[in-house]
């Protein structure tokens, strides 16, 4: 999995623009990419966790990450993430994830999450329906749809 891997982040990730000043770069930017996707995908969810991870894993990242100056710290990873652009992030990371589904020949199964409007009635005290649906966009067809207690976050 490494070089697959390696491979798609540095193909989908190259063109990101990095938004630190020349001078300051101490780790390379797919490498503070790659580890916070990593991190994040194994349930971390703070900077200090994906750090934690980073050092937890080295040996494993070392294998197809630079990591020039080792782990970078979770105030840089935060200072990164902060100063790059959302879309274009987004962008790379989006063909990333359809490049990986469509090598494995996976769906993506979207989960989304709505609050039917007017559904709560003040004077008997109802709240509001909250509803979360999977859907198989590829089909076009809503998988299953189940009422929750609380709106998703």
């Amino acid at each position: 999995m490494s070089a697959n891997f390696d491979d798609t982040i540095l193909k989908y990730f190259s063109n990101l623009e990095d938004p630190r000043i020349e001078r300051t770069k101490q780790h390379q930017l797919v490498d503070i990419v790659a580890i916070a996707i990593l991190a994040v995908i194994s349930g971390e969810n703070t900077w200090v966790a994906i750090e934690t991870y980073a050092q937890a894993k080295r040996k494993w990242l070392e294998t197809f990450l630079v990591l020039p100056n080792g782990i970078p710290s979770h105030d840089t990873i935060a200072r990164v993430f902060a100063r790059l652009d959302p879309q274009a992030f987004e962008q790379c990371f989006h063909r990333w994830v359809e490049s990986i589904t469509e090598a494995i020949g996976a769906q993506v199964i979207p989960i989304d999450g709505k609050t039917m409007r007017q559904s709560f009635d003040r004077n008997s005290g109802q709240k509001a329906i909250h509803v979360i649906s999977a859907w198989a966009s590829e089909h076009r067809l809503v998988l299953g749809q189940l009422k929750v207690d609380a709106p998703i976050k």
